[in-house]
């Protein structure tokens, strides 16, 4: 009985940081390169989806970290799950730009084909399979914030007066 307390009350003190967290997370819409990746313990059968850019994604406005990567990857779930691929581990990964996510997209694929020697079947899912959503994080969304322009004195006000000369 006391471990069952114990249990419940440091669930409802995790569930309150999380609200927290996600209370005072301030964020910005900006565009990303999103691509999944989906591995089962089951086989050895992996799924890479394309690259994908998701022009309104939250991003942290202090890490520039994709925010929602569990809602991305819950999508990714429920593509398997609805075509009878239930129990696989998906994940999200994201880039600023193409080339960041071509990056992390090649040394994630070369763990799976290079290093591991051929003990994985990859297959690849495309666009016309599976599309990544926006997700609205209905969060405080960070204002720019406008820079005071410098007036420029005019050059008459900086220079001394001198008096001519008769």
């Amino acid at each position: 009985m006391k471990n069952c307390i114990k249990i419940a009350i440091a669930a409802l003190i995790l569930l309150c940081s999380g609200l927290a967290l996600q209370v005072n997370a301030k964020g910005k819409v900006a565009p990303r390169y999103l691509f999944g990746f989906s591995a089962s313990f089951a086989d050895s059968t992996v799924y890479f989806t394309d690259i994908q850019m998701v022009d309104s994604t939250w991003i942290d406005s202090k890490t520039q970290f994709l925010l929602g990567r569990e809602q991305y990857s819950a999508q990714l779930k429920g593509y398997f799950n609805s075509i009878k691929m239930p129990n696989r581990t998906c994940v999200v990964l994201f880039g600023k730009n193409q080339k960041q996510a071509e990056k992390k997209l090649k040394k994630l694929k070369d763990t799976y084909t290079i290093k591991a020697k051929g003990g994985y079947d990859v297959r690849y899912l495309t666009k016309a399979d599976f599309t990544f959503t926006p997700v609205y994080m209905g969060i405080e969304e960070e204002q720019p914030v406008e820079k005071p322009k410098k007036e420029k004195k005019a050059a008459k006000e900086n220079k001394p007066h001198k008096e001519k000369k008769r």
